[in-house]
């Protein structure tokens, strides 16, 4: 049973709002479901990786190193309002240049930088305290990158189907500078 517990709180963690969900749910409307692909694989495996690391420990090493800590905090809140910058002038449709969905390996970095992924894998490690680093890092990594998946999956489809009702230019960018507010948030609670 207490698998059920683990897999309940990392759905749940990982569901709600957080800079992924915002930015694939974007990026769906934006770019459409399949040319997001890469990133959808890239989050579900960078979170994957964080979760295992997370349960080999490097989150016992974070909470004792503050300096290590804080440098994360700065680069993560940094780069979520470089996100946000692009999203609240994002055109409705793809233009020339380096407008384009996050690649693979993109998505893969950011979850590194990813505030709320580590909030919920170093919450997550309590569900599997009694096990072994290595038995944790599976464990954990699976369950983080398999509900994940499904996670990404459903925020750019939802993404991919509200551009169907964006067609209204004033609408379309209404919802992307939500979209963007909602990351400048992220960023402010980076320091929480």
């Amino acid at each position: 049973m207490p698998e059920l517990a683990l897999i309940g709180f990392v759905f749940f963690g990982l569901f709600s709002p957080g800079p992924n969900v915002i930015l694939l749910t974007a990026s769906g409307a934006r770019f459409g479901f399949r040319a997001t692909v890469p990133h959808i694989i890239g989050v579900a495996l960078g979170v994957g990786i964080i979760a295992a690391v997370t349960g080999l420990g490097i989150g016992t090493l974070l909470k004792n190193a503050p300096a290590l800590t804080l440098a994360l905090k700065i680069a993560a809140s940094l780069w979520i309002l470089v996100m946000a910058y692009r999203l609240w002038h994002a055109k409705p449709a793809k233009v020339e240049g380096s407008d384009r969905p996050f690649t693979l390996i993109e998505a893969v970095l950011f979850q590194w930088v990813n505030p709320k992924v580590w909030a919920v894998a170093l919450a997550a490690t309590a569900y599997v305290a009694d096990l072994s680093p290595l038995v944790q890092a599976q464990m954990l990594s699976v369950t983080f990158a398999g509900l994940n998946l499904g996670v990404c999956i459903f925020w750019t489809f939802a993404g991919h189907l509200l551009s169907k009702l964006l067609k209204n230019p004033t609408l379309w960018q209404a919802f992307m500078r939500i979209m963007a507010a909602g990351l400048v948030v992220f960023s402010a609670l980076v320091f929480l």
